[in-house]
């Protein structure tokens, strides 16, 4: 096909990164439409109330998230694309981390839902389920693998077709009326179906597991780079997870419910940005020390790239929020388009820190990510102390659109950040975006 094409007929590293890019976005379109359509009707089954308290176990576990992935992602894909020989030691090191890190999170958060919603078993064990699921991903270091060799569509393989099974089960149980626990079960179900079969994909790209080892000094290196990004992914969950928490204590599960729905439908597409980002990202880590204006220059188009995404899906979804929550949750979630309107905006500030991010992740400026999001989470937690008391779910959604846009743009207060904020500020001009 790639011969067709004379942009494309000569240079094999952009043809690799499309046709990576479009098996990730092949991913995501499929869970987007399928994972859409099955949450919705389990929403509308459920109710606000069930939904709710659904949503406030996930978010919840979410909190603690960053004890689990550690903050390792890039920084493994990064090793592996500079040291390929090093490939054993290096995941099974990223593994024995991630392992002991969710264990970890699974004890604190077992421990920590006792006391906030004690004496109410139903929320501790759909905790319980969530968190465990964090512990088997731990086989997911094979999916760094994959992303540093610009060969994604094997994690899709393994992570779709248990995505699909599980959609049929939680089918099968939306028709028999299952309660809400069996739907936290079908959840760590998928989990385990996709990490059987990573390691089977893993296998027949003639590698194994069995080859992993933990290296004590690879830890520590991998740990002295990575605790910025844990940190950071820390306070990225406080800022995206804490209103729904905070919702849930102050307002009730029914308004989290509410919240939640259009937390859903704005977030659905984020997959868009990560997915161009995440194919990009190793050709960035490989043009280091080489052409730098030719890099800045590429770098600004993918800023123009993301403004321009957020804000066309930033202004379709305020126009037409009303229907949409209409058509997909119906009458007992109309309260919902408010909150969808505002939290669209989001997007926007989402779509440029994800590629900054790789800019400081391969810059190696991890501990600027974590000052940012830092600056974030405290700006949202006491916008939400003030806004939700006064004016309920939608002023948690204001709070999230403002918190998200003093994150991405604080970067500019440390001298190494004043370029690429100047980078993002010049991508809202729409002249810029048909350079792209």
């Amino acid at each position: 096909m790639w011969h067709r094409i004379p942009a494309l007929r000569d240079r094999p590293t952009l043809r690799k990164i499309i046709s990576n890019t479009a098996w990730l976005f092949a991913d995501k379109i499929l869970r987007m439409g399928v994972g859409l359509f099955v949450g919705v009707w389990i929403a509308r089954y459920l109710g606000p109330d069930q939904y709710g308290l659904w949503n406030y176990a996930l978010a919840f576990t979410g909190l603690f998230g960053a004890f689990a992935t550690l903050g390792l992602d890039n920084i493994v894909v990064r090793d592996i694309v500079k040291c390929s020989e090093k490939l054993d030691t290096i995941l099974g090191t990223a593994f024995g981390l991630k392992l002991m890190g969710s264990l970890t999170m699974l004890i604190i958060v077992l421990g920590a839902i006792t006391l906030v919603r004690p004496q109410q078993p139903l929320v501790f064990w759909l905790a319980f389920l969530s968190a465990a699921g964090f512990v088997l991903q731990s086989f997911n270091v094979i999916d760094f693998y994959f992303q540093a060799k610009i060969q994604s569509k094997f994690s899709v393989y393994a992570m779709n077709l248990a995505f699909l099974i599980i959609t049929l089960v939680k089918i099968a149980l939306l028709v028999v009326h299952a309660p809400l626990i069996a739907f936290g079960m079908a959840g760590l179900a998928e989990v385990v179906l996709s990490t059987i079969m990573l390691i089977a994909l893993f296998r027949f790209n003639h590698l194994s597991i069995k080859h992993w080892r933990f290296v004590p000094h690879i830890a520590t290196a991998l740990l002295r780079n990575s605790w910025p990004l844990m940190l950071s992914s820390m306070a990225i969950m406080i800022y995206m997870r804490i209103d729904q928490i905070m919702i849930g204590q102050m307002l009730g599960d029914k308004d989290l419910g509410l919240f939640a729905a259009a937390v859903r439908i704005s977030e659905v597409w984020y997959f868009v940005p990560m997915a161009i980002v995440s194919s990009v990202f190793p050709t960035i880590v490989m043009s280091e020390g080489k052409n730098e204006v030719l890099r800045y220059q590429r770098l600004q188009k993918l800023f123009n790239l993301m403004a321009f995404l957020g804000i066309s899906v930033a202004i379709v979804m305020t126009f037409a929020s009303g229907q949409i929550v209409h058509i997909l949750f119906g009458d007992q979630y109309a309260a919902s388009a408010s909150v969808l309107a505002i939290q669209t905006w989001a997007g926007v500030f989402v779509c440029l820190g994800v590629a900054s991010s790789s800019w400081l992740t391969a810059e190696n400026l991890q501990k600027y990510s974590f000052y940012r999001t830092l600056i974030g989470a405290a700006v949202n937690v006491s916008l939400n102390f003030v806004l939700i008391p006064n004016y309920g779910i939608v002023g948690a959604a204001v709070a999230t659109v403002i918190s998200q846009g003093v994150s991405v743009f604080s970067i500019g207060t440390f001298a190494e950040g004043k370029t690429i904020v100047k980078m993002m500020f010049l991508s809202f001009i729409p002249l810029k975006w048909g350079k792209v």
